[in-house]
């Protein structure tokens, strides 16, 4: 079911048991979501971006270095701090295996690993209304805040939501650079769920 995006599928994590613990902390993932977006960064820099102690982010990300989720960053890492990087660009959860793991600890695992993504969800959603007039117009009207219902078989949903994966995957494909005229970076949050008739 969930794909926490980015790049290319060579350059995927797939989470198991043990990887998912080692994920599954809300301060963890903000950590690595960030290395991600932004690149290699000190233990002390995350702090700042993240408001949090430099203490708790050398700890958390020490931890994500043990399960392999980051690693140094040997171009930057010459003076005195530590400077880290995001071992991978994405990762994929097998959601269905891990919600029935007989190993309740995993399950809660899975659980706080899908709540964290829905309130970055959220936050992210929130930030993006609360800055909407700062913005030009062309990118106010190059955003989307949609929602649809729909009464179809889970073969159907599937079908659906893995063609809406393919046209995103190709425009990931066209992807412009960094330093490209009027070019933002630009998120696209996917849920698909069935509704209790009640």
């Amino acid at each position: 079911m969930a794909q926490h995006d980015h790049h290319t599928d060579d350059d995927v994590r797939v989470l198991d048991p043990r990887s998912l613990r080692g994920l599954a902390h809300p301060l963890r993932m903000r950590l690595l979501d960030a290395l991600r977006e932004y690149g290699p960064a000190t233990a002390s820099q995350l702090a700042g971006r993240l408001g949090e102690s430099s203490g708790a982010t050398s700890y958390h990300l020490r931890q994500l270095a043990a399960y392999g989720f980051v690693t140094d960053d040997p171009e930057r890492g010459k003076g005195r701090e530590r400077w880290w990087k995001a071992a991978q660009r994405r990762t994929r959860v097998g959601t269905d295996e891990l919600l029935r793991h007989p190993d309740p600890s995993v399950r809660g695992a899975m659980n706080t690993l899908l709540h964290e993504w829905a309130t970055v969800h959220g936050q992210e959603l929130s930030t993006w209304l609360g800055t909407l007039h700062e913005w030009p117009e062309q990118w106010r009207e190059s955003s989307d805040m949609s929602d649809f219902t729909l009464r179809l078989t889970p073969a159907l949903a599937r079908e659906m939501l893995e063609k809406v994966h393919e046209v995103i995957k190709g425009y990931r494909e066209q992807e412009v650079d960094r330093d490209t005229e009027h070019s933002a970076r630009y998120r696209v949050h996917l849920h698909g769920f069935p509704r209790d008739e009640d």
